[in-house]
């Protein structure tokens, strides 16, 4: 099983940054393609970007493209959400997720941070 804490959430303006924290333990992340959702009030949630696990290749939703970045530190098992140009429809709780090799969906979560841009 692999655990995950999020952490950097907080309150910022709008068109400022952020930088979330995810870090993982019990099984290296080298293994596990990983994500960050999201969810605003009212709303589904959304995966944001994920990183493939075989070659760290990296997708984002429209909504975020061009201004959040997601990488990640196997060595440290670490994964991180860069968040930039921050709008208030940016505000939400943001999750990592894990998902295993072979696996058709994320199958760990973290407990969420909470991001919220003020305007």
């Amino acid at each position: 099983q692999v655990h995950l804490v999020e952490s950097g959430g907080g309150l910022v303006q709008a068109g400022g940054s952020l930088r979330l924290s995810c870090a993982a333990s019990g099984h290296t992340l080298s293994s596990y393609s990983m994500a960050w959702f999201r969810r605003s009030p009212g709303n589904e949630r959304q995966i944001i970007a994920s990183s493939r696990w075989s070659d760290s290749s990296t997708a984002y939703a429209d909504s975020v493209k061009g201004r959040f970045t997601i990488s990640r530190e196997n060595a440290k098992n670490m994964l991180y959400l860069q968040m930039n140009s921050m709008k208030p429809e940016d505000t939400a709780m943001y999750y990592c997720a894990a998902r295993a090799i072979g696996a058709s969906e994320f199958d760990y979560w973290g407990q969420g941070t909470q991001v919220t841009v003020s305007s």
